[in-house]
């Protein structure tokens, strides 16, 4: 294979990660939600595996094989698991501002990508991370306005999830070689989180019938009187 052509489909992989940014925003439905999480991490672990081929670096290889273990498989698994089938039938997600106005949003937070790493990539001539870093920091605005936005706990994880892959994009190009602890350490912490929010999830839905933020700032603890 040619050596420009692992960058070029990294560069395929940054457009198709940055439109699955928008579709999480987009989309209403929890399962939605997940399924495009689940895409985006596909598509960094593609990547991972492309550069590794391009570059001969063993560590992105082993950190692909750990982005499809830990994102692909065991977070929608145990969620799957944690989480009630009905959780994932609810039609509507219940966020802060509509879809439309959503998406300017978001597309204004990816223009602000653009020009922040600009004047960073004045002298780099790297053509992965003159693609990767704008995208990357892009899927981190974008991950964060999905947490601000949406009110439900799961999309809320999911908001959180897309700023690591939008981190992850841009680490594996300016920092590619990365110690394998870090990689497990990384994997590991994201999964942990994915079960306790799953976890607490349930609880507060089984406790409370809703898993809204802002209904969750309405409870008040009812005072104990010690006898």
């Amino acid at each position: 294979m040619p050596a420009n052509v692992p960058e070029a489909l990294n560069t395929l992989s940054a457009g198709l990660i940055l439109i699955s940014a928008f579709a999480m925003v987009a989309t209403r439905q929890v399962q939605g939600v997940l399924r495009f999480f689940v895409i985006q991490s596909m598509l960094l672990a593609a990547s991972s595996f492309l550069l590794g081929y391009a570059r001969s670096s063993i560590h992105l290889w082993t950190l692909g094989a750990i982005t499809v273990a830990a994102k692909v498989v065991v977070i929608p698994w145990a969620l799957r698991r944690l989480l009630p089938a009905d959780f994932y039938e609810r039609r509507e997600i219940s966020q802060a501002v509509n879809i439309p106005a959503s998406l300017l949003l978001t597309l204004s937070l990816t223009v602000a990508a653009e020009f922040i790493t600009r004047p960073l990539l004045a002298g780099v001539s790297d053509i992965v991370i003159r693609v990767n870093l704008p995208i990357g920091l892009a899927g981190v605005f974008v991950g964060a306005y999905s947490l601000i936005a949406r009110r439900e706990a799961i999309p809320q994880l999911a908001g959180i999830l897309a700023m690591e892959n939008g981190a992850f994009f841009a680490g594996i190009a300016i920092a590619p070689e990365l110690p394998l602890i870090a990689e497990l350490a990384v994997a590991v912490d994201v999964v942990l989180i994915a079960v306790i929010v799953g976890l607490l999830t349930r609880t507060i839905q089984e406790t409370i019938g809703t898993t809204e933020a802002a209904a969750l700032t309405e409870l008040k603890e009812e005072p104990t009187v010690w006898r």
